[in-house]
């Protein structure tokens, strides 16, 4: 076991558990509808207020794990440098941004452009030194997805959009990236480890711009219930169930679930928030859904490797180079990873 005490990925029975699905489907879902608590929540505080309300409140509920884990300060210390680049590229960037972008954009829209999280993983993977030979199936899956977010940003590419697009890509970016540091960096600091002290080092960056832009006046009470909801829905209990998860299905069985959480995110803008549905987000949608999993689809095995389960869940989610076993490949807004949400 890697030291902290975080999860370990052991050899998984073929059949994915009753608890296993419940577990896929309540990630699904929290890491599908922070977009939409978002863009309720942008209209009533500024950026620095959410972030500072989603990440306080996340690491206040799991300090208290993570101490009872034990170890949590001289991990942290040992590795305090790869560790600041994992929250900027993870949370204090990526919230602050998506939090920015949907001031322009629909909550549905946010939500799919990250979903092109796992095709952007897989060329960063390539151009920092993956060794993985990409056959002609992982390059149609690049380019099909490329393809669906050129033809959801295509239409917005005008006026401000442009710049809320590309705060999202950036965010995308983000959220590829700080997979690999902690694969890379932090496979020492356990899970439980690596999600607080993120949070908690977000959540003292953001203190001083969350008093310099606090409200003058109490939030409605529909913004105070959307920061909740992301504080404890979307982050601390995330996390938590995240990490049940891995150790119920293994890594990559859990990361299969960011192909579900775009779905997610456009149901929840369309029903709660009267978002539209068209034809354009639909193909979008199929587009980076499908280049996505042909992007991440493992080799088919030779006769000296070990044969893929016939009823494996599909595609076994993002490259394992790309995914710490031990840590969070977050979006987390979240995601991950994506990403989380």
């Amino acid at each position: 076991m890697p030291a902290g005490g975080g999860v370990v990925e052991t050899e998984r029975e073929n059949v994915v558990s009753r608890r296993g699905w419940v577990l896929f489907a309540l990630m699904s879902v929290l890491w599908g509808i922070p977009y939409l608590m978002i863009k309720v929540a942008v209209d009533g505080v500024s950026v620095p207020v959410l972030v500072f309300a989603r990440t306080a409140l996340g690491a206040l509920l799991l300090l208290p794990l993570a101490i009872r884990a034990g170890g949590m300060a001289a991990a942290v210390l040992r590795h305090w440098r790869p560790l600041l680049l994992f929250a900027a590229l993870e949370i204090l960037g990526p919230w602050a941004l998506l939090s920015d972008a949907e001031h322009r954009l629909t909550s549905s829209m946010t939500g799919l452009l990250i979903a092109a999280v796992p095709i952007i993983a897989v060329l960063l993977a390539r151009l920092t030194g993956d060794a993985e030979r990409l056959g002609p199936l992982r390059w149609a899956g690049l380019l099909v997805g490329l393809g669906g977010v050129g033809v959801l940003a295509g239409p917005y590419l005008g006026g401000g959009d442009t710049w809320a697009l590309g705060e999202v890509l950036l965010v995308a970016l983000g959220y590829a990236g700080a997979p690999l540091i902690a694969t890379r960096r932090l496979q020492n600091l356990s899970s439980l480890h690596l999600a607080t002290s993120s949070l908690a080092l977000a959540a003292l960056a953001y203190t001083g711009p969350a008093i310099a832009t606090w409200p003058d006046e109490r939030p409605s009470a529909r913004v105070l219930w959307a920061l909740a909801g992301l504080g404890v829905l979307c982050t601390a209990l995330a996390f938590l169930v995240f990490f049940e998860l891995i150790r119920e299905v293994g890594t990559s069985r859990a990361m299969v679930f960011t192909y579900v959480n775009p779905a997610v995110a456009v149901v929840a803008g369309v029903l709660f928030l009267d978002e539209p549905l068209t034809a354009t987000i639909t193909v979008s949608f199929a587009l980076i859904l499908g280049g996505s999993v042909l992007a991440t689809a493992r080799h088919a095995p030779t006769a000296e490797s070990d044969p893929i389960p016939a009823n494996a869940m599909p595609s076994e989610a993002l490259p394992t180079d790309s995914v710490p076993t031990d840590s969070v490949p977050v979006d987390v807004d979240g995601d991950p990873a994506p990403a989380a949400g």
